[in-house]
Formats: structure tokens, C-alpha cells, sequence
């Protein structure tokens, strides 16, 4: 895929790590959609605003109405409400499976259509290293991003032959203001955005951002031992 040939739609565009996907496709010459629940927050010259909360299904399915030229997805709009599973309010935990799951299939099921009918495309994912791994703690944010990944998965199968690629990018802490106040290192998400469109162009079904990732997902190779040593 040629970057610069595509037409791209990004949620979550107007901060974080959703700004620097934005930033790195414009710099590769793709037109990009920028959504955002308040698109007046988008300050990125040259991207065409859309008002956009992806667990709204009326939201969705005007911004489809919006971007009938897309040709790429990137599903990053998240949350992360630090819910436990066992101790706090279910509607928190709700809201992360609206957000990660049900949000990201409400647009891949709006958009893989469009894609198709463009000729074909791609869809990212922006999962994490704690789809695969619990450390104790947000367990609903843990939760819900393992059942995007296993979204991300079936329909990477069922879209294949409908030559729209699904990707999964897997990605620890990042510098952002979801992480804000943690105390462990984290990559720079600008850097992380470049990886995660090159990965998209060279056709990379699995994305595996940085060092963390890497680690864990060679921690899984051994099981639970491995990834829970003090429960061995």
C-alpha cells in the first residue's frame, strides 16, 4: 500500500497518540479524516474535521455518510477508566467494552464497505501489549482491548477475500495524557506512529510497536510460568 495514494479516516485525531497518526499520514501525503467527539479541537492544517464519538452508532454512521472516499481505518479513539473488574462501578467497565469493542466494530462495520467499494484498503487496530497480559490492575481496560484484538482477529479472516487488510498494532505505554502520572518508561508516540503507518504500507498483519511488546509477546510463548511467575 502507498501511503500517499490513500484516504485515510482516524479517530481519536485530536490528541495524543491519535494526533500523531494524523500528523505522520499527512507528512506521507495521505488525505486524512480527523474525528473527534469535539472536532472544533482539531488544529492539524490540512485534515477535514468530523464530529465523531465512536459509540454512537448516529455518529458513525454520519461520519460514514461524510468519508465516502476512505480507504484506510484507523481505529485509536479509546479509554481508560482505570475500572477494576471485581470492585468498581459496572458502567465504567461498560464503557471500555462500548469504547474498544463495540465502537471499533460499529466503524469497521460501517467503513469495510466503503474500503471494498474503493477498490480495497486497509484497517488498524490500535490494540495494546495488555491485550495479552494482566498486570492486576484495570482490568476492564485489560478486558475489553483482549476482546478488540480477538475482533481483530475473526475479522481479519472474514474481510481478507473483500481485499481490505485488517492489522492489529500492539503497543505499550506510550507519552500520553491517558498515562499521565505512571511511573514506568514509555515511548514516544510520535515515533510510534511512524512504525505503525510503515507497518500498514509494508502490509504487517501483526504490528509490534516497541521493546515491551516485544518482551511480552515472548512471554507468552511459556505460559502462564512465565508471564505470572509468582503464581508458579
Amino acid at each position: 500500500m502507498n501511503i500517499s495514494e490513500q484516504v485515510a479516516f482516524v479517530t481519536g485525531a485530536n490528541r495524543g497518540f491519535g494526533r500523531q497518526l494524523t500528523l505522520e499520514l499527512l507528512s506521507r501525503g495521505a488525505k486524512v479524516y480527523a474525528g473527534a467527539r469535539n472536532p472544533e479541537t482539531i488544529d492539524i492544517p490540512g485534515v477535514t474535521p468530523v464530529k465523531l464519538d465512536i459509540t454512537n452508532p448516529q455518529e458513525v454512521a454520519e461520519a460514514a455518510l461524510v468519508a465516502k472516499d476512505v480507504t484506510l481505518l484507523i481505529n485509536n479513539a479509546g479509554s481508560s477508566t482505570g475500572a477494576s473488574l471485581l470492585e468498581d462501578d459496572v458502567q465504567q467497565i461498560q464503557l471500555e467494552f462500548d469504547t474498544h469493542f463495540f465502537g471499533t466494530l460499529s466503524m469497521i462495520r460501517s467503513f469495510a464497505p466503503i474500503i471494498e467499494k474503493n477498490g480495497g484498503g486497509s484497517i488498524l487496530n490500535v490494540l495494546s501489549a495488555l491485550s495479552w497480559f494482566s498486570s492486576g490492575t484495570v482490568g476492564a481496560y485489560t478486558a475489553a482491548k483482549a476482546a478488540e484484538w480477538a475482533l481483530t482477529n475473526d475479522l481479519r479472516l472474514n474481510l481478507y477475500s473483500r481485499n481490505v487488510r485488517v492489522s492489529g498494532l500492539h503497543v505499550g505505554f506510550m507519552e500520553t495524557d491517558m498515562t499521565t502520572g505512571l511511573d514506568t518508561p514509555k515511548s514516544n508516540p510520535a515515533e510510534i506512529a511512524k512504525k505503525a503507518v510503515a507497518g500498514i504500507e509494508s502490509g504487517s498483519f501483526e504490528i509490534i510497536a516497541d521493546d515491551n511488546s516485544r518482551m511480552l509477546q515472548a512471554a507468552l510463548a511459556g505460559g502462564v510460568p512465565a508471564l505470572y511467575p509468582h503464581l508458579s
